[in-house]
């Protein structure tokens, strides 16, 4: 299979998309949880923790499989001129965004949990700040993977492309 070239986006692109994506995530979440919150009545965060930590795992997941399924592409990706595309540029399918959006999952989970340990092991509870760095670790598998890919990217069979290439 002869595919011409695409040019990839520069991670620096990626991030700065990751950082507008997050701002909008923070926005979905925080009225996520109110919602869920006044439906439950939960003033405890321990009550019920786990299904709301579902809830917002699936609304946040509907997120970005529903935009990249629409149009390759949430709004920071857009504005960034970023794009998801199948390996044969073709748009992704349904099965392969499900699997790109959990696998993305594994290296933030684990951050997330060793960071946990640290502090536990520490006894420094101010050392948990340290997970808002944990989705940004998705970017190490890409610094050691030939073609720049990220984990998720490799696994869902998926890449990005830039749509506005510098000149």
């Amino acid at each position: 299979m002869n595919t011409p070239f695409l040019p990839r986006p520069r991670r620096l692109k990626i991030f700065a998309s990751q950082m507008y994506e997050g701002m909008l995530l923070l926005a979905l979440v925080f009225v996520t949880s109110y919602i869920f919150d006044s439906l439950t009545q939960r003033t405890d965060p321990h009550y019920l923790y786990w299904i709301s930590q579902t809830v917002l795992f699936v609304v946040i997941g509907a997120y970005f499989v529903l935009s990249w399924y629409r149009k390759s592409q949430t709004l920071p990706m857009k504005t960034w001129g970023i794009k998801l595309v199948n390996r044969d540029q073709s748009p992704p399918t349904i099965k392969q965004l499900i699997i790109r959006y959990i696998t993305a999952w594994i290296f933030p989970l684990i951050g997330a949990f060793l960071v946990h340990l640290l502090s536990d092991y520490l006894g420094w509870k101010s050392i948990t700040m340290l997970i808002v760095f944990a989705p940004f670790l998705n970017f190490i598998y890409s610094w050691f993977d030939g073609q720049g890919l990220f984990l998720h990217d490799r696994l869902s069979k998926t890449l990005l492309i830039d749509t506005k290439p510098k000149e």
